[in-house]
């Protein structure tokens, strides 16, 4: 692959710096794009063209108030951002992926992971300085550092292991690889092979301390589904007792219900559902299935269908006691 010219080079600059015009304002006129860029008309006609050939559309008017205007793309091309530009997006991205904007976390995520990429590093401390000043207010998500974030989209989109302080078991520093963030309606996780224990694992990011990126790459294993995985853990096997039950109901009615962290619900046809929850007796779980309302049966454990007999037995005593209410309606 040969080496670009001199004058390739300067149309391509040139070319960029079009672009930007055409981003910072609706309309041009020809000699005044021409009159910044210090070319001909005919060399920014030139330009607009390769401009559209990359896929951009820029539409041209004749007549007073015409020029050049740069209108929406069928595709998403890329955007040309300058200093000031980039570091306000940075910071914005920042706050949306450790704030509790419903939604919006993955999504600044995977955009900022994108811009850290491209970011002069001059920038970034920049970037740092600003986003100490934003907070939030609201939601249901504790506090997380941005930057503690984006430590580890890093390790996962670069592959590398990383290291963090756990407050779990005896190892208080773990070492992983690490292989999907995952954002709850309550928390951020972090989805990784542990190297100490031999097997999957995930980490809350507002318990880990300390954390870094090492230098030592790892080739990916076969990983489980990192959203799947995430959820089952919280909702089920956190907790020294996991339930499972057959819901008469669909599983769009049962997931309004019940939080996407409290347990995991699986469509059985259009009005059967499997819901998979965890708590730390048995006894919770059971009323909290009673309060759906709907039927339901017990898969496992097998001691749940001796619970069910007994908070039963316990319900209709406590019933028994209240004498019934007299019929008034009229014959």
């Amino acid at each position: 692959m040969g080496v670009a010219s001199g004058d390739e080079r300067g149309t391509t600059e040139r070319v960029l710096t079009l672009l930007g015009l055409l981003q910072q304002r609706q309309i041009w006129t020809g000699p005044e794009l021409a009159d910044r860029l210090r070319v001909t008309p005919r060399t920014v006609r030139r330009d607009v063209e390769r401009l559209r050939t990359l896929g951009y559309r820029v539409h041209a008017s004749q007549g007073v108030g015409g020029g050049y205007q740069l209108g929406p793309g069928q595709d998403l091309p890329p955007l040309l951002l300058d200093d000031e530009e980039a570091i306000a997006t940075a910071v914005s991205l920042l706050a949306g992926a450790g704030g509790g904007v419903a939604g919006a976390g993955d999504a600044a995520l995977r955009a900022l992971a994108k811009l850290d990429r491209v970011l002069p590093r001059r920038l970034r401390h920049e970037v740092r300085a600003l986003s100490g000043s934003v907070e939030s207010f609201g939601g249901g998500r504790p506090p997380v550092d941005p930057e503690v974030l984006m430590t580890l989209a890093r390790a996962c989109r670069d592959e590398v292991e990383a290291g963090f302080g756990y407050p779990s078991g005896s190892e208080a520093r773990r070492r992983v690889e690490p292989y999907r963030l995952v954002s709850s309606d309550r928390r951020w996780y972090l989805l990784a092979y542990d190297l100490d224990r031999d097997d999957w694992r995930s980490f809350r990011v507002d318990r880990m301390s300390e954390v870094s990126a090492r230098a030592w790459r790892f080739r990916p294993r076969a990983a489980p589904d990192a959203a799947t995985y995430v959820q089952e853990g919280v909702a089920s096997r956190v907790y020294p007792h996991q339930a499972r039950f057959l819901v008469h109901a669909s599983a769009d009615t049962v997931r309004a219900q019940i939080p996407a962290s409290a347990a995991v619900v699986r469509p059985r046809g259009s009005e059967l559902c499997e819901v998979l929850s965890g708590a730390g007796s048995l006894d919770f779980v059971l009323v909290h299935m009673l309060l759906l309302g709907h039927d339901f049966t017990v898969l496992d454990p097998p001691e749940l269908g001796r619970r069910c007999r007994a908070l039963a037995e316990r319900l209709l005593s406590a019933g028994g006691a209240i004498p019934p209410v007299p019929d008034t309606e009229q014959p």
